[in-house]
């Protein structure tokens, strides 16, 4: 099952590719993980990707300008579009992988969907991703090149949005996501790129990353980012 839904990931993204659009966006979530691997080349990493989700995250304002029809392009990997209620988020549905775009959150937020003409999709605005925009690292795989947040990038968002999680079992996949890659970054050295990362947000976002680390007794990683 995983073999199946890794092929197709990066069938995903060689389609992407080729249609022009690949350099415009930055995959997020927990699939950034596997790419992490590459990163993390001299290392044991090994991720377990479970989920089925693999967003897309779209930086404004967008540098794309190639027009792709996304669901036609991959409609005969049997992505189906689906409409997700009244507010009409866009997700294309297969057996092995849900595909999303998502895009940052500016102002006050809404919960109407932004709308993604060149690509033939709507997205969703979440906040905090903008963060993720600024702290990105390109991985070269199958000559490819995918954006991917910095590690320090990820892991830190993550420790800011566990808490607004309505399901427990998504709190908890971020928590075990973030405090992984954080040891691995220790593991190799990466301390100072971590507390760079941490230092470049916000005073506000930096107190809920520090109050994240308390309620999971991570005493030591405060003391590494203080």
């Amino acid at each position: 099952m995983e073999k199946k839904k890794y092929e197709l990931c990066l069938e995903v993204l060689k389609r992407f590719q080729k249609a022009g659009i690949l350099d415009g966006l930055i995959l997020i979530g927990s699939w950034s993980l596997y790419f992490y691997q590459y990163y993390f080349s001299h290392t044991d990493f090994t991720p377990s990707i479970r989920t089925r989700d693999l967003n897309f995250l779209v930086p404004l304002p967008s540098i794309i300008r190639q027009k792709t029809d996304i669901p036609e392009l991959l409609k005969d990997l049997g992505f189906l579009l689906d409409f997700r209620g009244s507010k009409g988020y866009i997700k294309l549905q297969n057996p092995d992988l849900i595909v999303e775009f998502l895009v940052p959150e500016r102002g006050r937020g809404t919960d109407k969907p932004y709308k993604l003409p060149n690509l033939g999709v709507n997205a969703q605005a979440l906040r905090f991703l903008d963060f993720l925009a600024d702290n990105i690292i390109k991985i070269k795989i199958d000559n490819m090149s995918i954006i991917v947040p910095h590690p320090a990038a990820f892991a830190l968002h993550k420790l800011i949005i566990f808490k607004r999680r309505t399901k427990s079992e998504k709190a908890e996949k971020d928590k075990e996501q973030a405090l992984m890659v954080i040891d691995y970054l220790i593991k190799t050295k990466a301390e100072a790129e971590l507390k760079r990362t941490f230092n470049s947000m916000p005073k506000k976002w930096q107190n809920k990353v520090l109050d994240s680390l308390k309620s999971l007794d991570r005493l030591d990683i405060i003391t590494l980012l203080g």
